[in-house]
């Protein structure tokens, strides 16, 4: 059975290709930490801890700490009792939910490389590849267009907007990438900016102009179940949950009050295993799922392709960010065609890796 002999977190600092605003928040450059888990005979697995400001809880410094202190909780335990480490680390790392689903991805990473299979294949080889949307960030609607008229050109059927600042100019964006491409299924997220009765407001007004979206991810503040629930009703196209869904307790509660008909999982805000109790009670009660990100790099990204293809069970794909950086320090992993991500010719883990230092 695989001990764990040593877990190394570095900094892991990207520039953007041009600025990524969003309703509350604007991000030039990344700055996450890689996470890289050893066990005896050899093998590492990789994992990524975004931070991001007013999103999560840590910030670089604090993530590097924590996942330092983490080395000291899991050298020396068996790998494959990943339950009790996960319990173990949730204990000694409270207040650090984002380190600890990094810390996730490295471990199950470590656990299928170790047993010299891919993790789409771990996770049920639904899929070997599958397509994302890519996200045009809140700017102006002439730079909204061109950015639409080149994502059209490089076979991307699906495109998102933020959404959640100025209404009118939110409308004025939507209007603007579809004249740039008109075929596209279109998803608004608003990242908790706006209330209940402005969503329903830019819902009226798109679909007078027959610009109605495909999907309105996360409308309203985490703590407005209200409005939630309102939306879900009243607002005529799926609602889904975002910063709503932190855990299965959270997916348990928008499936019982009718909060939102679709569920987005992301690994960083809840890790590996409560994503897959998240996915089953979607499932359970007839919810959709969307599976999407922080802003990283493709260690992250790579262990969400992997889990999406494995598992066939998301309808919406949003796991651009890779394609808004402006260099790519990962290795190996999965390779990009436009919107298309293939993972059949890895054969061990998510395939992935930061260069030695």
């Amino acid at each position: 059975m695989p001990r764990i002999t040593g877990i190394e977190a570095r900094p892991l600092d990207v520039a953007l290709k041009a600025p990524f605003t969003i309703s509350g928040a604007r991000l030039d450059r990344v700055s996450n930490v890689a996470v890289r888990l050893d066990l005896a005979g050899g093998v590492s697995g990789w994992g990524e801890i975004p931070t991001l400001p007013t999103v999560t809880p840590e910030d670089q410094a604090a993530a590097l700490s924590a996942a330092h202190r983490a080395e000291a909780e899991w050298t020396g335990k068996e790998a494959l009792r990943w339950r009790p480490l996960l319990a173990a680390l949730s204990a000694a790392l409270p207040g650090t939910p984002t380190v600890r689903a990094g810390l996730e991805m490295a471990l199950f990473d470590a656990l299928a490389r170790n047993h010299g299979i891919a993790l789409f294949e771990y996770f049920g080889g639904a899929s070997a590849s599958l397509e994302t949307d890519i996200t045009i960030p809140i700017c102006e609607p002439a730079e909204a267009e061109t950015l639409a008229t080149e994502y059209r050109a490089r076979g991307f059927t699906a495109l998102k907007t933020k959404v959640g600042g100025d209404v009118d100019g939110d409308i004025a964006r939507v209007r603007a990438i579809r004249a740039g491409h008109p075929e596209c299924r279109l998803i608004l997220d608003a990242n908790e900016g706006y209330d209940a009765e402005q969503a329903l407001a830019v819902l009226g007004t798109l679909r007078r102009l027959g610009l109605e979206p495909a999907l309105l991810e996360q409308p309203v503040p985490r703590e407005d179940r209200d409005g939630q629930a309102r939306l879900a009703r009243e607002a005529g196209v799926p609602v889904a949950a975002d910063e709503s869904c932190r855990s299965a307790d959270d997916a348990a509660r928008i499936a019982r009050d009718g909060l939102a008909q679709v569920i987005n999982v992301k690994l960083a805000k809840c890790g590996v295993a409560q994503a897959l109790e998240i996915i089953a009670i979607a499932r359970a009660s007839g919810l959709g799922l969307m599976i999407g990100g922080m802003v990283e790099t493709r260690l992250a990204m790579g262990f969400s392709v992997h889990l999406a293809a494995g598992t066939g069970a998301f309808q919406w794909i949003d796991l651009d960010t890779p394609l808004l950086l402006a260099e790519d320090p990962v290795r190996g992993g999965y390779t990009v065609d436009g919107p298309r991500y293939e993972l059949r010719h890895i054969t061990a883990g998510h395939g992935g890796e930061l260069a030695a230092r």
